[in-house]
């Protein structure tokens, strides 16, 4: 049997912990330079504000309806989601980590475990020690596991918020209430598709013929219909080395200078290479991007990215800055005002595998001089050091009007309690 803990209305929930007046109150969370909506507390869902809404658009609404707005506070939710999964890990022999609120566990040869009982224990624990309430689902596949999850969280009341899919009959229960756009891994145009030709539940999906899924859905929808129908084919994954790093901001204001954007685009180079040296990675090729605000119509807009692929395979600040710089300057145009840029490293492989090249290598110098970088940096405080393209007078402080404070990374943002 795999488990998949959930995280509730995460972000929205590290935002509850420390204001629990706000339970039961309406919340939406921010995304960088608070452009858009990226979370919702289940009041704002049902206020219809949707995700990925832009701020500007939905003003009016949040203020009518008094709903509690919140910047993105990365440090507290990425300290938040490491205390959940260290108690998720004192419950489970293997666990993979999916994303920052959820979790699987593997519990397959654990014929002797009280399941319903230890996923109640779970839950309470990590309410009782983070605050942070969750959903379980338990089921014999992992896509299985996803739909129970989605119960226990549809029906908390009824299910205590740990739902078990155990037996056939269940099976097909889930089946026949789980929506085909709401099964994990068929993405909205597979969805689309399936429900013009009637398949609206997940049921109706594994009625189809295995050559039809294959040919339209390829490997991928051939797995998740095995998956649907009890037949575990998605393995635990372990911990792996990112494949593709990528730092994209929003700006706080547009650009138009070449020299504004060049030192934004730089730092965001140097960014990715500290990623790479902290899993101990290299990268050979590289996407830079530019784009014009496209909620402004009245704008003229513009959008380019230039892949490169780069000589050598580096970590270097130095070096990625120089090729991110030279792909900049051939998809620039003046004229236009930049709102969004991004670099993404990318054939990323291990320090250990480095392969020399017979006419041109990475500096050998760089090596020593980046542990020095990295080490003073980390001692220090970040960006101590930087290079001569970066501009040390300007902070480029993202837009964060409504951050709260940082309560468990921060000594100063600890709360203080009067006794």
């Amino acid at each position: 049997m795999f488990a998949l803990i959930d995280c509730n209305n995460f972000y929205a929930s590290c935002e509850r912990v420390f204001r629990p007046d706000l339970n039961g109150k309406p919340i939406v969370v921010l995304s960088n330079n608070d452009g858009c909506i990226i979370a919702r507390s289940n009041e704002a869902k049902a206020l219809g504000i949707p995700m990925g809404a832009p701020l500007f658009q939905y003003e009016a609404l949040l203020k009518k309806n008094h709903v509690h707005v919140f910047s993105a506070n990365f440090s507290l939710y990425g300290d938040m989601s490491s205390r959940v999964m260290r108690i998720i890990e004192t419950f489970a022999p293997k666990i993979e980590i999916y994303s920052i609120d959820e979790a699987f566990v593997d519990y397959r040869g654990c014929y002797d475990v009280d399941l319903q009982a230890m996923g109640e224990t779970m839950r309470k624990t990590i309410l009782r020690s983070t605050g942070i309430p969750v959903s379980i689902g338990i089921a014999p596949t992992k896509v299985l596991a996803k739909a129970a999850n989605r119960i226990a969280k549809k029906y908390p009341e009824r299910t205590r918020s740990v739902h078990i899919i155990d037996s056939e009959d269940l099976r097909l229960k889930a089946l026949r209430w789980l929506e085909v756009g709401d099964v994990w891994g068929i993405g909205y145009r597979h969805a689309r598709r399936l429900k013009v030709l009637g398949v609206d539940r997940a049921f109706d999906f594994t009625q189809l013929s295995d050559s039809w899924v294959l040919r339209n859905m390829s490997i991928v929808g051939l797995r998740l219909k095995k998956e649907l129908l009890g037949e575990s084919v998605l393995d635990m994954e372990s911990l792996k080395d990112k494949k593709s790093i990528a730092t994209t901001r929003s700006f706080e204001k547009r650009y138009t200078e070449y020299s504004d954007l060049s030192e934004r685009v730089t730092t965001f180079a140097v960014t990715c290479a500290e990623k790479l040296r902290r899993q101990k990675s290299l990268c050979q090729s590289m996407m830079v991007f530019i784009h014009t605000d496209g909620h402004r119509e009245d704008l003229q807009q513009y959008s380019r990215n230039m892949v490169l692929k780069l000589p050598f395979a580096t970590n270097s600040n130095i070096e990625l800055a120089h090729f991110a710089d030279a792909a900049l300057r051939k998809i620039f145009k003046p004229n236009y005002a930049y709102k969004k840029a991004g670099v993404i490293v990318m054939d990323i492989s291990s320090e250990k595998e480095r392969q020399l090249s017979l006419f041109e290598n990475s500096n050998p110098k760089h090596v020593p001089l980046m542990k020095a970088i990295d080490r003073i940096n980390h001692k220090e405080g970040r960006l101590v050091i930087k290079l001569a393209c970066q501009d040390f007078k300007r902070t480029w402080k993202m837009n964060q009007t409504h951050l709260s404070p940082r309560y468990t990374t921060n000594f100063s943002d600890i709360i203080q309690v009067s006794a």
